[in-house]
């Protein structure tokens, strides 16, 4: 509501709602996805549902261009973006400098060896909420600052939205990649 306020548009102007798929925060993703489908039921538009990682490097990708960020040998790099999964799990996935997917999305648990053909290859930049994790393990690798942000969303939904490529409301689910697990808290509440 602040946003259509800010930006003067009224929701029966909008054509389709875009959200980040995953992988993620479960209860994150849950969230997103749920606001994005009530919406897009609510005024009969589209629903489409862009890579939570591709997103991510696209912005890198775009903070590169305008600027912001700076790597010597950005062309020829691989791109890695990650999202934390807890403890020294991330999901990832590898990207060239044009946002082409060059793996498949895969939870990784990080160890001196990760991406090592990536790394033998050429320079590897990591970057996301994920990266931290990383440092000590993967001191050749290069770190730069990047956020996730609905910038990142903007054109691959543009592509998905000219392709055709809309979600069923009834039936998209979030990317999780892994099972939710519940467990029983250690702490005694009662």
């Amino acid at each position: 509501d602040e946003l259509l306020r800010e930006t003067g548009v009224k929701p029966d102007e909008l054509d389709a709602v875009a959200v980040g798929m995953g992988p993620g925060s479960y209860t994150g993703l849950r969230i997103g996805v749920s606001f994005a489908k009530g919406l897009c039921y609510g005024l009969n538009i589209p629903l489409l549902a862009v890579g939570s990682l591709e997103a991510l490097t696209d912005v890198a990708i775009k903070d590169y261009e305008a600027g912001i960020i700076q790597v010597e040998g950005w062309d020829e790099a691989f791109l890695c973006p990650m999202v934390d999964a807890r403890r020294m799990e991330v999901y990832t996935q590898i990207f060239n400098s044009r946002c082409e997917a060059q793996s498949e999305v895969s939870a990784e648990i990080i160890t001196e060896d990760s991406f090592s053909q990536w790394r033998a290859k050429g320079k590897l930049v990591i970057f996301g909420n994920g990266a931290a994790k990383c440092q000590e393990m993967l001191p050749d690798a290069i770190y730069i600052n990047v956020a996730p942000s609905a910038r990142g969303l903007v054109r691959l939904a543009e592509e998905a939205f000219e392709a055709g490529r809309f979600e069923d409301i009834a039936y998209f689910e979030p990317f999780y990649l892994k099972d939710f697990v519940v467990t029983t808290s250690k702490k005694k509440l009662f």
